[in-house]
């Protein structure tokens, strides 16, 4: 019964409660008029009965025929006629004087002689009686029974009427019960379906800036009404806070990004001197100190980079062969991949993109690659075309994601145990930036036979006519 209630709306649960309590308390009132209603009339048919038959009992006379009491039939048979009634005056010794047409013997029903009682479906009142009579000079009297008796069917036919009438009356009563509090619960929460339809709509175009509708009321839905849209307030107000802040980040690293830039060119091309013009230890220093600076350099480019796909900052884009800005990706990391069989298959395919953020995205694919799968690992590297789409795969049959960083293996500055390239975790995240920023997109899979495989979709402009730059680019490093 819980679950069946816990699966209806609330204005029905208040309608069913509120009906249920109308049907207990019309129950309860007709049970008790009912009983109140049906011993009422079974006393004033008792009653009627007992007036009937004292009344009789004094109108009765008799008088001897040939020798014996008799009563003048038409005397009881008018009597009993009003209320079709059965009357019968029967001597101590059973002997019947007077009785009306078919009247049964309840004697022999099982009434004792001189007993009032209910038998044979009658309601059989009986009075003891003294009929005199005057005989000549004397006055004879003679002891009799008069039983005056009416069918108990009717009665009991109009209490059935009067509890069929109670029983539609409690049912009637509990449906008009229950369509009230329909209504009246419809009525009552209105207020809060407007305030679940706003709050629904709020919801799905993500504007906080809406206003609840609040009641012209003092009662509780008007409060719920009133601290809903405060709330709404508050976090508006908080969102707002929020996006001035990430916008103020957001520019400041940009701007931190792109002042970086100079003085670490300028330092890098000191160091890069120093390196080539001092030895030992000092030049050893120095060659550690660029190598830090020049990872320094891409980090700061990774940042900036980063910041402008937060801020929606689009550098200029122009017609760029992916296929060719593979191939320089992978001659690029071909000195670090020595370890590493490093296969490229590149198909010429134009698209519409930045050169330096497409080249920056298959770098880190293939330096992905190459970091996180031991020597001797076979990395392959594809670019074609899908009808409309742009392919641009990098696959390796190493050791593959772990099941616990697949969901998060594009986040921010997340990096894998066992990293050997001392990345900071932001190559894949810049992968995935540079995909969107350019219509596309891209996802991590795992071939059944092993590694990792990822996949990077974009929108391909229509092919051109040149018959050369169908040739596709291959080359392998070792």
């Amino acid at each position: 019964m819980r679950a069946l209630l816990s699966t209806l709306s609330i204005r029905w649960r208040l309608a069913l409660l509120s009906a249920g309590l109308t049907f207990v308390v019309l129950c309860a009132f007709a049970v008790v008029i009912g009983q109140l209603t049906a011993s009422g009339i079974r006393s004033d048919f008792r009653k009627e009965m007992t007036t009937a038959v004292v009344n009789l009992r004094d109108r009765l006379d008799f008088q001897f025929v040939n020798g014996r009491p008799q009563i003048a039939a038409p005397l009881v048979t008018t009597y009993a006629a009003s209320n079709r009634a059965v009357i019968r005056v029967v001597l101590p010794n059973r002997v019947v004087i007077a009785q009306t047409p078919g009247a049964p013997n309840f004697e022999q029903l099982g009434l004792k002689a001189g007993q009032t009682g209910q038998v044979g479906g009658y309601r059989v009142d009986t009075r003891p009686t003294v009929l005199k009579v005057q005989d000549k000079d004397s006055i004879i009297a003679l002891h009799a029974y008069v039983q005056y008796a009416r069918l108990v069917g009717p009665v009991e036919d109009r209490i059935h009427r009067v509890r069929v009438f109670l029983l539609f009356g409690v049912l009637l009563g509990s449906g008009l019960a229950l369509a009230l509090a329909l209504a009246l619960s419809r009525r009552a929460l209105a207020p809060i379906t407007r305030l679940t339809s706003t709050a629904r709509d709020i919801a799905n175009t993500r504007d906080p800036n809406r206003r609840v509708p609040i009641p012209d009321t003092e009662d509780e839905v008007a409060e719920l009404a009133r601290t809903l849209d405060e709330m709404l307030q508050a976090l508006e107000s908080s969102r707002a806070e929020g996006e001035a802040m990430l916008v103020r980040q957001r520019q400041f690293v940009a701007d931190a990004s792109h002042e970086l830039r100079t003085p670490l060119t300028s330092v890098l091309a000191n160091l890069e001197l120093l390196a080539e013009v001092l030895e030992g230890e000092r030049g050893d220093a120095a060659r550690s100190a660029l190598r830090s600076t020049q990872r320094m350099r891409r980090l700061v480019a990774d940042l900036l980079l980063l910041a402008r796909a937060d801020a929606k900052r689009e550098v200029p884009h122009q017609p760029t062969d992916l296929g060719r800005v593979l191939v320089e990706a992978a001659a690029e990391l071909g000195p670090m991949a020595t370890e590493h069989v490093l296969s490229v298959d590149a198909r010429p395919v134009q698209i519409d993109g930045a050169r330096d953020e497409l080249h920056r995205l298959a770098l880190n694919l293939i330096q992905n690659a190459v970091q996180h799968t031991p020597p001797g690992t076979h990395v392959q590297a594809s670019v074609s075309q899908d009808g409309g789409r742009a392919r641009l795969v990098v696959v390796d049959d190493g050791p593959g994601v772990a099941p616990d960083l697949r969901d998060e293996a594009f986040g921010r500055f997340v990096r894998a145990e066992g990293d050997r390239g001392g990345s900071v975790g932001l190559g894949l995240s810049i992968v995935r930036a540079v995909a969107r920023s350019h219509g596309g997109d891209v996802v991590l899979q795992s071939p059944p036979e092993g590694g990792a495989r990822f996949v990077v979709t974009l929108p391909a402009l229509p092919a051109t006519t040149d018959a050369g730059s169908d040739e596709p680019a291959t080359a392998t490093a070792h």
